[in-house]
């Protein structure tokens, strides 16, 4: 399925979603914005069927950033970089935060700026050895943005955090691996068939658990102890008396594989 600038298609169970403008190397524009919103509002008209998302970009980049091209007259009037983050980035990166399933980013190429955090939503996040994340911001005179002060820190800490920032220097995708951001480094040209390799184990999973998984994750970055403990009971509660989770029980008692319906 095509939208402006994305690419949505679908393996079984699993949703691939293809940034795809590569004349600017998949450059992110209101217009590709748009695009993404419509291919989530399919995979979510889809959500029975659909137990894993992958995204990644076409040819030969992830995301090189916010598309600048047109703008040098217009970020200091009223439609400024900040209103676009309200209006169009900021309701894309919550529906991934909110989404029903595992999200898989498998990095192609560079991951700059806005598609440096776009990379970084997902769940499990795979690399090509030749890709990098830049934080660019400082090369245009603006700040990091895209939720990349609050998710970096989380990641890697403070300190390389704010000299990723400051510096603007590329990050390698060996050196994200060393540092904790990323979970694995592929050569090129498996990268893609390692991603769906995962993609499909995970579709093949019990997808209301892994579900309440990314939301406990999400939520303990800022729960107490206290609260955290008991957002995993409620969880757990809800988990338990799922099928899935009686064929998991069913399936170890007979030594056999599970066959789960995502229910």
């Amino acid at each position: 399925m095509q939208f402006k600038h994305v690419t949505l298609d679908f393996d079984g169970q699993v949703a691939i979603l293809k940034l795809d403008h590569q004349e600017v190397m998949n450059a992110v524009s209101v217009d590709m914005l748009g695009g993404l919103a419509e291919a989530m509002t399919e995979i979510d008209e889809r959500r029975d069927d659909v137990r894993c998302l992958v995204i990644t970009g076409a040819g030969r980049a992830f995301c090189t950033g916010a598309n600048l091209q047109g703008r040098n007259n217009g970020v200091t009037k009223r439609n400024s970089a900040g209103a676009t983050l309200e209006t169009a980035f900021h309701p894309f990166l919550r529906r991934l935060q909110n989404l029903h399933c595992p999200i898989i980013t498998a990095v192609n190429g560079p991951a700059a700026g806005a598609g440096m955090s776009f990379a970084l939503m997902g769940d499990l996040i795979l690399c090509a050895k030749s890709s990098y994340f830049l934080q660019a911001f400082r090369r245009i005179g603006l700040v990091p943005d895209c939720g990349s002060t609050w998710i970096l820190p989380r990641l890697i800490g403070k300190a390389r955090s704010v000299e990723l920032s400051l510096l603007g220097e590329k990050l390698p995708a060996e050196k994200a691996l060393e540092w904790g951001l990323i979970n694995r480094v592929h050569d090129d040209a498996v990268l893609m068939e390692e991603a769906m390799k995962l993609a499909h184990d995970l579709a093949n999973g019990p997808t209301l658990a892994l579900s309440l998984i990314r939301t406990l994750y999400w939520e303990s970055q800022d729960n107490t102890f206290e609260d955290q403990i008991n957002l995993e009971v409620k969880s757990q509660r809800i988990a338990g008396n799922s099928p899935d989770f009686k064929e998991g029980v069913t399936a170890f008692l007979e030594k056999r594989p599970a066959k789960f319906t995502g229910k």
